[in-house]
């Protein structure tokens, strides 16, 4: 599993919206200009965003985006499953994958299994007030 571009700068625009925060609409450039990421890529990345209910924005004069959950609240793994779509490590555990012929007799699929719930378990765990602070366990 390698996580995205995509996937990788919702979190950076994510974790810059925690920071920054005062209350009001922070506008794109913004985001952009601190995170040096191109504002056309991140025109793509926050409509996902904000039609799952993450970021709140508005167009316009005085407009951008905020957060909709306070940092402690937004998990790196429901961001990370939304961006990337699956953090299956293989494509037979992804969801809706078709059932395997080999399930019943592959020796890899419960190491498979385990390191998926690890990873999703772990990622779950992570929040953006986490990744706000210097060290992250």
């Amino acid at each position: 599993m390698m996580i995205s571009t995509r996937g990788r700068y919702a979190l950076r625009v994510m974790i810059d919206l925690a920071e920054n925060q005062n209350g009001g609409y922070i506008p794109l450039k913004e985001i952009a200009g601190r995170q040096q990421i191109s504002l056309k890529y991140m025109q793509s990345i926050m409509p996902v965003l904000a039609q799952n209910g993450f970021v709140a924005g508005i167009h316009g004069k005085g407009g951008g985006y905020r957060l909709n959950c306070r940092p402690e609240q937004c998990r790196v793994g429901d961001i990370l499953r939304l961006t990337e779509g699956s953090l299956a490590p293989v494509s037979c555990l992804e969801c809706g994958a078709k059932p395997c012929g080999r399930a019943a007799d592959c020796r890899t699929l419960p190491m498979w299994n385990r390191l998926h719930t690890l990873v999703a378990d772990y990622l779950h765990s992570v929040t953006l007030a986490d990744l706000m602070r210097e060290t992250v366990e």
